[in-house]
């Protein structure tokens, strides 16, 4: 059975996503709400939790594979918890509703290492992401 996958930090860039998963999945932007998502007070990516009142943009994955979706969870580590949570898709045109869907996501579990900041995507280091949280996570290079 394939799932869809909601992400908010670094797997909502393609070079990240394509690291960790082996196969090619359809992708639209999406929100999932009640939660925030905030910098991490010693590190590049996020992690998120719930709170009323507050919405995350994000990326959803399609379809995502069972062997995928384990590679996810690896990647993710132990200070995340996966969970089954209702996201909007973006319309794709202003006059469109939105469509919810059931996606899987990662809270951040170890809250104590939140700063009280947003992690904002546009100011993500990328390059320096995969260099080295990548890197040491998955191994030396790209797949």
């Amino acid at each position: 059975m394939s799932t869809h996958v909601f992400t908010y930090g670094s797997l909502m860039f393609a070079p990240v996503w394509q690291r960790v998963v082996r196969g090619t999945y359809r992708s639209a932007a999406a929100t999932l709400p009640q939660h925030r998502r905030f910098a991490l007070a010693d590190d590049t990516y996020p992690g998120m939790v719930p709170e009323p009142d507050a919405e995350v943009a994000g990326v959803v994955y399609f379809d995502v594979a069972p062997a995928d979706l384990q590679a996810l969870d690896h990647f993710e580590g132990e200070e995340y918890r996966r969970i089954s949570v209702p996201v909007r898709l973006v319309p794709p045109n202003a006059g469109a509703l939105p469509i919810t869907v059931m996606a899987e996501t990662y809270l951040f579990e170890a809250v104590h290492r939140l700063s009280v900041l947003p992690w904002e995507p546009e100011a993500f280091a990328l390059q320096r992401f995969l260099d080295s949280y990548c890197s040491d996570r998955l191994g030396d290079g790209p797949k």
